[in-house]
């Protein structure tokens, strides 16, 4: 299991006491078992509070992939030109 992280335990107390705060003004309650199961409840909600923060995610290293071999040696203008202007001739089917 691993470590919580210290924005886990902040988060989790905080929920503990307020919530414990909460019930205890809400339900104005003065037994020994109403506190106990407020008590309770506070600290399972603040277990659920806690374990459900997000984990920091991995870094991602991005690789660089190397350009094409057609990307490397472009096509000079003049080439690419004479290319284009030119007809292409096929002889016909005998």
């Amino acid at each position: 299991m691993p470590r919580p992280t210290p924005a886990q335990l902040v988060y989790g107390s905080c929920t503990v006491i307020f919530s414990t705060l909460a019930m205890l003004l809400l339900s104005q309650t003065s037994s020994g078992v109403g506190i106990a199961v407020i008590a309770f409840a506070a600290l399972a909600l603040g277990l659920l509070v806690a374990m459900t923060v997000p984990l920091p995610r991995p870094r991602v290293v991005a690789v660089q992939q190397p350009p094409a071999v057609a990307e490397e040696m472009p096509v000079p203008a003049a080439v690419a030109s004479a290319a284009a202007a030119e007809p292409v001739r096929e002889r016909a089917a005998s």
